[in-house]
Formats: structure tokens, sequence, C-alpha cells
């Protein structure tokens, strides 16, 4: 009996630790795993120099969602915009019919040359904030066409942001606080927005040339 608990607790563990893995959601090569938003290809974006890149001028336009669906994890990227750009790394998305944009039920966290973008004119649309909720604790995006280094964690509806290797934002979902952004921001009617505690993640289409690469998550 003791052995057979012994059996069942390395498997256990075993199992744990493998749940734990971090796991690559870009091999640098192709767009493998990946999809436009509600469509199966991926014109848009293609493979340059290791990152996937926004082709703004290309046809079939769309944000790219991963083919999987993720709930509680943590996500590490980095990103580099072109002079005045504008994107965002949106989560929870749910890919339906009905919701013409991943923005619609996706949470943000934005993507933005804080210096020559149009959309910086608010501290909650800066890059590295919970657009159009919660603005970042400290503006530490790099110029233009630099690379950005992003964790993204996510568990239990509690949400942490770090950009270039500072904390920027932490916010509870469901909280009171959360309740008071929610209210304040562009989302307070839509019903659907942050309504789906399992989702795809995007990459957002926003009609400028943006790049994405070492692209991983652990699944917590």
């Amino acid at each position: 009996m003791k052995k057979i608990l012994l059996s069942l607790m390395a498997v256990s563990a075993l199992h744990f630790a493998a749940s734990a893995q971090t796991k690559s959601l870009f091999d640098g090569k192709t767009t493998a795993g990946w999809h436009t938003y509600l469509k199966t290809d991926t014109k848009a974006w293609k493979v340059v120099d290791g990152a996937l890149q926004l082709d703004p001028k290309a046809e079939d336009q769309g944000d790219l969602v991963t083919n999987d669906e993720y709930e509680n994890y943590e996500l590490t990227l980095e990103w580099n915009i072109e002079k005045g750009g504008n994107s965002g790394i949106i989560f929870g998305v749910h890919e339906d019919p009905k919701f013409g944009a991943t923005y619609q039920t996706g949470i943000e966290m934005q993507v933005l040359d804080n210096k020559d973008a149009e959309d910086n004119k608010k501290a909650n649309h800066l890059a590295g904030s919970l657009y159009d909720m919660k603005a970042p604790s400290a503006d530490v995006a790099k110029a233009a066409g630099e690379w950005n280094k992003v964790k993204l964690r996510k568990k239990d509806g509690h949400l942490t942001f770090w950009l270039n290797g500072t904390k920027i934002v932490d916010v509870q979902m469901g909280s009171e606080e959360w309740k008071t952004l929610l209210a304040n921001s562009k989302f307070k009617t839509w019903a659907d927005f942050a309504a789906y505690p399992k989702g795809h993640i995007a990459l957002q289409d926003h009609g400028h040339v943006v790049s994405f690469r070492k692209i991983s998550i652990k699944q917590l």
C-alpha cells in the first residue's frame, strides 16, 4: 500500500511539474498555432527576422489569435512598434461571429509608441496600461523601434502586468477597484467585456507595423 501511495504521489508530482512547464507559442519560423480572428488564415502577419510582424498593407487584416484558449497563466513576450504605432495584447478573448472584434470580450494590455502615437493623451492609454481602465504605475516603455519585454500574469482573475522588469499594473477582477475602473471606462455598458475566464490571446492589428517575438506561456 505504501508503495502504491508513493507511486501515486510521484505521478502527481510529475503531472504538476509538466503542467507548470513553460510552452512556446511561437516557433520563430511560422505562424503555426495562430490564426486571424474569425478566419483561418494569417495573411497579414508574417515571420520577419524571427518575429511575428503585421504588414498593415496586406490583404485580410485582423488580430492574430492563438488557436488554444487559456485561463490561468503567465505570458511572456517581447514587442517592437514603429514610430507613432499602436497595438495591444488582448486576452480572455471569446471567439464568436456575434463579436466582430477581439476587444469586445477581451482585456487589453496596451502596446504603444508613447512619444508619437495619437493615442498618447490619456495615462490609461499608454504602453503597459490596462487599456482605458488603469494607467501604468511608471512609464518604462522604450522608444519606437526598440524591444520591450512583457510579463502578463492572470491567476483567478488577478491581473499583474510587468514591462521591462517593472510591475506596472496590479488589480483583481471583480473587486471594488475593478468595478470603479470599469464604470469609468468605455467598456462600462459592454455586457460581454471581460466576461470569459478562459479565452484566446490576441495580438492586435491597429494598422501599424508591430512585431512580437519570444512568446511563451506557463499555465498556472
